[in-house]
């Protein structure tokens, strides 16, 4: 796939003990919009952070570190960010979502296996 050009990137911050359906809701996120053929994915664990409650989640505490934040970044063009939009946002029930308009300058990789 080439991707080049206007895009968006979808942001999700979410806790890493969060679920969907028993699972990891970041692990379950990846694997939908990578069935629904986005061009990428990456999920990022943070050291520290704090949402609406301001309950701290951090790395330096042992027994605050099973929660760590996560963001899971979707870059693709806008209508394919539009489309599975609505999915997602069922899944995400507890969380930020952020969307920016970006200007992909190369995206080349090799067919999926």
């Amino acid at each position: 796939m080439r991707l080049e050009g206007e895009g968006k990137l979808l942001r999700i911050f979410i806790g890493e003990t969060d679920l969907w359906h028993h699972k990891p809701l970041y692990e379950a996120i990846v694997h939908k919009v990578r069935e629904e053929g986005i061009a990428g994915a990456t999920v990022t664990r943070g050291i520290e952070g704090f949402g609406a409650s301001s309950h701290l989640h951090t790395a330096r505490i042992l027994r605050l570190s099973e929660d760590l934040p996560l963001v899971i970044e979707i870059v693709d063009t806008a209508e394919h960010i539009e489309r599975v939009w609505p999915v997602l946002d069922e899944m995400v029930t507890d969380g930020l979502v952020t969307v920016e308009d970006v200007h992909v300058v190369s995206y080349r990789g090799s067919p999926r296996d």
